[in-house]
């Protein structure tokens, strides 16, 4: 098939998901652009970003191991250790760009102000500036780590001291001074772990106040002399989920004990029933008094809060922990949204009854995405290519229908939990759907799924 008859596709970002698929679509020879709102590739993990996105903070480092994180064409250097700095892992981002010769592919200080569906299927994409383009496909891989999520609703009273979101967290130092401060740090996800133990280093802040609204199973970095993930993932994969529940409640008992004993609230869920959080550095904070654990905030006083056990205190600043918002602000809400973060997708990727139209990276893995965006694209690359066909919409939906279900049974009830997968599992039933797409494609006679009509 010649290369003007592919559908000609508009990448939407070149983080750490959008070069993933840009390879994937290179590799088939597929005719894209990739636009990128920043000077470089990365996204998240670029640290003080020029387009304003990055969550990164200047300590960041990875909770995942390098051997779970890197993409299966390019392992890590052998020199980085276990849970790289993002500074290493941008570095890497930029040596997998070079590596497979994509820099060239992308359009970097591009951002897309606009997506919207034609009459005839395709996509009128509007540039910042005001340029506008048409194209057959659009996958977007704008990250979900981005728009700041606040409490919802927020915390009664009014409060004279420093409120920020973690999103703006640089340093102890930067954009706040937090030293000598009394800091109230609001969650229990990995980006509060890490916040209140630096703030909890001596000679940073004065006190500092970990705030939780519902217990977590706090997991170290290691088990066993190996990264945690390592000992819990990959070699489990086969047994059966019961089997594997029972066995990472028995280890995390022996490993590490009980949360009410660090003075932390009990989880009220199972251990593989919320994303997991991992420190290895929280609960000796917490034994050492360099952190304080407290119940949830009920009420801000001034320079003072109260706790939900009715407790006052004194406090300077609140570090608010609380996630992101799913937001795609190129769409109209009523062709694409994700109200409470949730946007229901076929295997996390295609959006029945919009065949042009692909999602990558949209996931909340226990694991890490990288991976799952590399086999997202190559599977988005098979479609465009009319190497694998969709199933039906109907059977699309009865899948999706599934997949919610087994979801929401399982995770805590959250804006958190509504995209969770498990890597390997995932992966797995990923393969599987590929292998039965191709034999759909041979079937249909191996077609595009939308005709080339767009030049881009």
């Amino acid at each position: 098939m010649a290369r003007d008859d592919y559908p000609h596709t508009c990448l939407i970002g070149a983080g750490s998901s959008g070069i993933a698929v840009a390879k994937a679509l290179a590799d088939k020879g597929l005719p894209f652009d990739c636009f990128e709102k920043s000077d470089r590739v990365g996204g998240n993990w670029v640290f003080k970003n020029k387009n304003g996105m990055s969550s990164a903070y200047r300590s960041l480092h990875i909770n995942t191991s390098k051997t779970r994180m890197a993409y299966a064409d390019l392992p890590m250097p052998d020199d980085y250790p276990d849970f790289p700095h993002h500074e290493q892992l941008a570095r890497y981002f930029d040596a997998y760009v070079d590596r497979f010769d994509l820099r060239r592919r992308i359009a970097f200080e591009r951002g897309v102000a606009r997506v919207e569906k034609l009459p005839g299927g395709d996509f009128r994409v509007t540039l910042e500036g005001g340029e506008e383009r048409r194209y057959d496909a659009v996958l977007v891989a704008n990250g979900h780590h981005w728009h700041p999520r606040w409490p919802e609703p927020p915390f009664p009273g009014e409060f004279e001291g420093v409120e920020m979101h973690s999103h703006d967290y640089i340093d102890p130092g930067e954009p706040h001074d937090l030293c000598g401060k009394r800091v109230v740090v609001v969650g229990m996800g990995n980006s509060a772990m890490d916040i209140a133990c630096e703030l909890g280093r001596p000679g940073v802040a004065a006190r500092v106040y970990l705030s939780a609204r519902r217990g977590a199973y706090v997991f170290p970095n290691y088990l066993f002399g190996r990264p945690a993930d390592l000992v819990l993932g990959g070699p489990t994969r086969k047994l059966p989920y019961a089997l594997r529940r029972a066995l990472y409640e028995r280890i995390f008992r022996l490993a590490v004990g009980k949360m009410e004993d660090f003075g932390l609230p009990k989880p009220e869920h199972r251990i593989d029933q919320a994303h997991p959080t991992v420190s290895s550095e929280l609960l000796a904070k917490l034994g050492r008094g360099d952190v304080w654990p407290r119940p949830n905030l009920a009420e801000k006083l001034g320079r003072r809060v109260r706790w939900a056990d009715g407790r006052v205190e004194e406090a300077d600043a609140i570090v608010y922990c609380t996630g992101y918002k799913v937001s795609f602000p190129f769409f109209d809400e009523r062709f694409v949204a994700a109200p409470d973060n949730d946007l229901p997708l076929f295997r996390r990727v295609f959006k029945p009854g919009e065949p042009g139209l692909g999602f990558v990276g949209l996931v909340q893995p226990l694991g890490a995405i990288m991976p799952i965006a590399e086999a997202q694209g190559r599977w988005l690359a098979d479609y465009l290519a009319g190497e694998y066909a969709l199933p039906s919409e109907a059977e699309m939906r009865a899948d999706m229908a599934r997949e919610r279900r087994a979801m929401f049974a399982r995770y805590v009830p959250s804006q958190r939990h509504t995209m969770q997968v498990d890597f390997d599992d995932y992966l797995d039933d990923l393969a599987a759907e590929r292998e039965r797409g191709r034999e759909r494609a041979l079937a249909r006679g191996r077609r595009p799924p939308v005709p080339a009509r767009a030049t881009g």
